[in-house]
């Protein structure tokens, strides 16, 4: 049961402290070690940068996972309890529900009050789109879609991977995550991100509908329109150009009654109820009860499995 109490444990400090700073999270390390392999790729015809490419997201993967399972494999042995503290400290930098939340309320802040120019430049930690010239209207949906695609990027991926994989599982997928948001995108990093956006989208797939489904059982739970949310998240799950985030965007544009929309892109539900800051406090509260779900089918998954065998 170690691994439940691990989980538990990471969830734990995950509500009551939230994610260390930038320069002591392992993702900020990875963003860096990223960076600085990348530039080696700039410049190169696209075969070379596609290859060099593969090479940057193995590398990654390597020197990230392989001292986490060999680390906490020799801390296992050595001590159970230090094993535990540490394994749960190392998963907990793998997801955030607190971060995402104080983020999604940050930015419904500074619009209750007015500030718009403050609230473009603070969503952007949240969507990677261009933010400069977003109305109110567009910042709450922006903002509710973020709400939904990072329920499964930050949360429920890195605990589908922990379930299978372990904790390296978990680092691993983040460290997949944090590869495509950094070089798996068109422009600039077309070829050389494209492993890493492949390799993103595969590892997404499964927890993106996992996610979906789940924001849909939270509408019964919070007295919402499942069968709403379940109509529009079958209707507009291929509306987005990628084949998961559509699922769980989708999905909350259902629960919501509203209408999500990226501008020249996808529109997401209908508007049935206009979108408002409340909205954002009831995708919240729709997602986090996911989430919340979704981590108790991880542990009643754990201890049926450890006592069937």
């Amino acid at each position: 049961m170690e691994i439940v109490i691990v989980l538990l444990l990471a969830l734990a400090i995950d509500l009551a402290v939230g994610d260390p700073p930038t320069a002591v999270h392992p993702v900020g390390w990875m963003g860096q070690v990223i960076a600085l392999f990348i530039k080696g790729g700039k410049g190169r015809g696209p075969q070379f940068q596609i290859g060099y490419g593969i090479t940057v997201v193995l590398i990654t993967l390597a020197l990230f996972t392989v001292p986490v399972y060999f680390g906490l494999s020799y801390l296992h042995h050595f001590n159970q309890v230090l094993y535990i503290i540490v394994a749960a400290l190392v998963l907990k930098t793998s997801f955030t529900l607190k971060g995402l939340r104080q983020a999604a309320l940050k930015v419904k802040g500074l619009l209750a009050g007015n500030d718009s120019p403050a609230a473009r430049f603070e969503i952007r930690s949240l969507v990677g789109r261009d933010t400069s010239k977003l109305n109110t209207r567009q910042l709450v949906s922006a903002t509710v879609e973020s709400i939904a695609e990072n329920s499964c990027d930050s949360f429920s991926a890195p605990l589908f991977y922990f379930l299978f994989l372990g904790v390296a599982g978990a680092i691993g997928y983040r460290v997949i995550n944090t590869l495509d948001a950094m070089i798996g995108h068109h422009g600039e990093y077309e070829y050389l991100g494209k492993a890493a956006a492949k390799l993103d989208t595969a590892a997404n797939y499964i927890p993106a509908r996992i996610t979906a489904l789940a924001i849909v059982v939270s509408c019964w739970i919070w007295k919402l329109k499942a069968a709403w949310a379940w109509h529009i998240m079958l209707r507009d799950r291929n509306n987005t150009e990628s084949p998961n985030a559509g699922w769980t965007m989708a999905a909350i544009a259902g629960a919501l009654q509203v209408q999500l929309e990226k501008v020249g892109y996808y529109k997401l539900g209908d508007s049935i109820n206009q979108l408002s800051l409340e909205s954002i406090d009831l995708a919240l509260k729709v997602v986090l009860t996911a989430a919340a779900l979704w981590a108790l089918a991880v542990v009643l998954a754990e201890v049926i499995y450890r006592a069937a065998t």
